[in-house]
């Protein structure tokens, strides 16, 4: 079927509209956005090879992850080095161990079995950190969950970046290069926009962010490494620079780029959607999903609470309800299923098995612990920013009063 204005017109009430209306269901938005596409894709026939609709996915998410460098603290990690240690050892073994078994059980080659793997146990931080405040989480637990998800979110794009660049010795050391040298131009480019450009072009660190942020994500992208590793070190660059531009992370940048990512990351899940074929949807495919969920899920929940049992010396059942707060990998799991389909001869059930898992632990906190889910479609700011200038957080009031008195 041929896409006019108003199949866009109908698709952007869709995307804006529908997921929040479903949300009183306990439905995340990301899934009713999911299955959106997938009602295009297959049922319709509309915006298949949509380069507009592929091109909006691309900034949803580029924006997430430039979100989730922007976010990280590096002085919150400090302070809890051993903790966060542990975590991630005990998570590289289990990447090891899930994707050892991933390989013999569905016959897969090591780079895809470990790519399996990372979409398997790699919860999506963004969605997480949003999460907290859904959970009834002290000020000390949103700390560890926050670190251990941060860590975690680390060691996985490590992993894939050396699992996708390991075809030879040679092009993976072409590639690391290549990112080095990104990440050392990263900071000239900063400091030049910091001294040279921002005095004389008021209000444009957004722009200048944001189109760094995406030539990054191309460039990491063209390495084979997927966009998400280049927005994710810009975020973490632009940490830098906080004393000598501190507005690039100061709560106002952090609140444009989140609503920046929630226009944008609707139309990500959209076009996942738009991807998925009948043959992941089949038996073996619903079979293998429900196998994943029920072996997988309570291991996860079971490492976390017997980590914080043994580690803090909490109760099973606050270690339990944090555990559930990290169990989502929607993001991870697409992104890793897209490479997989793209790169890998993944069987068609396998990898509709890996979303029919993904769905499955994106909507089961929000059903057990019977609140609300959180909005996984955009990340949160929080009311504080830990570690930013106070300067920076108190732009609200700044403008409120510069309005006029008799207003």
């Amino acid at each position: 079927m041929k896409t006019t204005e108003w199949h866009y017109i109908i698709l952007l009430f869709g995307l804006f509209v529908v997921p929040r209306f479903l949300q009183r269901f306990r439905l995340p938005t990301a899934i009713t956005s999911l299955a959106l596409g997938l009602l295009a894709g297959l049922g319709l026939g509309l915006f298949t090879g949509d380069e507009t609709i592929r091109l909006l996915s691309t900034f949803g998410i580029v924006s997430l992850f430039l979100f989730a460098g922007l976010d990280l603290n590096f002085h919150e990690i400090r302070l809890e080095v051993w903790v966060i240690f542990q975590h991630i050892i005990f998570n590289i073994v289990g990447i090891v161990i899930v994707s050892v078994a991933a390989g013999r059980i569905f016959h897969l080659d090591m780079r895809a079995a470990l790519l399996t793997a990372l979409a398997l146990v790699t919860p999506s931080t963004g969605f997480i950190l949003d999460s907290i405040r859904q959970f009834g989480l002290d000020s000390r637990e949103q700390f560890w969950v926050r670190s251990k998800a941060i860590a975690t979110e680390l060691v996985a794009l490590i992993v894939l970046f050396i699992t996708l660049q390991s075809v030879t010795m040679g092009k993976l050391g072409l590639s690391f290069l290549a990112l080095i040298a990104m990440i050392a131009i990263l900071p000239v480019l900063f400091r030049f926009f910091a001294l040279r450009v921002a005095p004389f072009a008021p209000n444009s660190e957004f722009a200048f962010l944001l189109i760094v942020a995406v030539a990054s994500a191309f460039l990491t992208m063209y390495l084979g490494v997927y966009y998400l590793v280049g927005a994710f070190v810009v975020g973490i660059t632009a940490q830098r620079f906080r004393t000598v531009l501190p507005s690039l992370t100061s709560a106002k940048m952090l609140f444009a780029v989140e609503v920046f990512a929630s226009f944008f990351v609707p139309f990500y899940f959209f076009a996942a959607g738009l991807n998925l074929e009948r043959s992941h949807f089949s038996l073996p495919a619903f079979y293998t999903g429900l196998l994943l969920a029920t072996i997988i899920i309570p291991l996860r929940l079971l490492v976390v609470a017997l980590h914080r049992r043994v580690t803090l010396g909490e109760s099973y059942r606050k270690s339990f309800r944090i555990g559930l707060s990290m169990l989502p990998t929607l993001v991870f799991s697409l992104v890793i299923l897209a490479i997989l389909r793209d790169r890998f001869d993944l069987p068609p059930y396998l990898f509709g098995g890996i979303v029919i898992y993904t769905i499955i632990n994106t909507v089961l906190p929000g059903f057990i612990l019977r609140i609300s889910p959180p909005d996984y479609e955009s990340p949160h700011v929080p009311e504080t920013a830990t570690g930013l200038p106070e300067n920076n957080i108190d732009f609200l009031s700044e403008n409120s009063n510069s309005q006029p008195a008799d207003r």
